[in-house]
């Protein structure tokens, strides 16, 4: 069974919110993506997708991007992203599709691997970081605690981290995402929402204090899912 992982597929069937306005790499983006995933992704395999998932403002507006991505092989774990303002009960959401798993102070199984995660937030120090941030970030922080800690709690010890945002600032500092992900041992980290050139680089990449870092937004990727496993 393969592990692949794409974030930020901003799906709009049902808003009028075309994504090729942010350059003609997004014409027909979500075709690119499914043609990719349909030749690599098989029935038994598992596809992450951290956050930036439809702009539906609501589950009636998302329903339609959120069954595409159900008649897609494999089983899907999603996550919330900022602009996920559709993302409701989380009871609801994972007893409605057969094929989706919404994360949210939980976690998932992944072979002996436990998938955590949260939303996450902007790290201080980023660019204006104001005390809202602050309220938020410290939020996000406990959710991933709650995530890492049913996984441990459940005997797990190789663990694979979700975030939306990159877990540090523009300067890769270290942050509360990063120090507990250390704490927990955690093997990888995916995250998205990074988009453009010119923004790829604030998010740390590669190996940071013996974790891996992984950037996955779908244009970063050039709208091809990346294997992990």
């Amino acid at each position: 069974m393969a592990l692949y992982a794409i974030g930020d597929l901003h799906l709009s069937s049902k808003v009028d919110k075309p994504m090729d306005i942010f350059g003609p790499q997004w014409t027909m983006h979500h075709e690119k993506i499914r043609e990719d995933w349909c030749k690599k992704v098989k029935s038994e395999d598992t596809v992450l997708i951290p956050g930036d998932i439809s702009w539906g403002m609501n589950m009636e507006e998302a329903m339609e991007d959120l069954n595409w991505i159900e008649t897609l092989p494999g089983e899907k774990i999603l996550l919330k992203g900022n602009h996920d303002y559709w993302w409701g009960s989380i009871k609801k959401l994972n007893n409605t599709f057969k094929t989706l798993k919404f994360l949210q102070n939980n976690f998932f199984a992944y072979e002996d691997y436990a998938i955590c995660g949260t939303r996450g937030w902007s790290s201080p120090n980023s660019n204006k970081f104001t005390q809202q941030d602050e309220k938020i970030y410290h939020r996000e922080v406990h959710r991933l605690k709650l995530s890492l800690e049913g996984a441990k709690k459940s005997g797990y010890t190789k663990i694979i981290c979700m975030l939306h945002y990159p877990p540090t600032n523009e300067q890769h500092e270290p942050s509360l995402f990063t120090e507990i992900c250390e704490e927990y041992n955690v093997h990888m980290v995916i995250y998205g929402h990074l988009h453009g050139e010119e923004f790829y680089d604030t998010g740390i990449k590669g190996l940071y204090n013996g974790i891996h870092y992984h950037l996955v937004s779908c244009d970063y990727l050039k709208f091809q899912l990346y294997k992990i496993f």
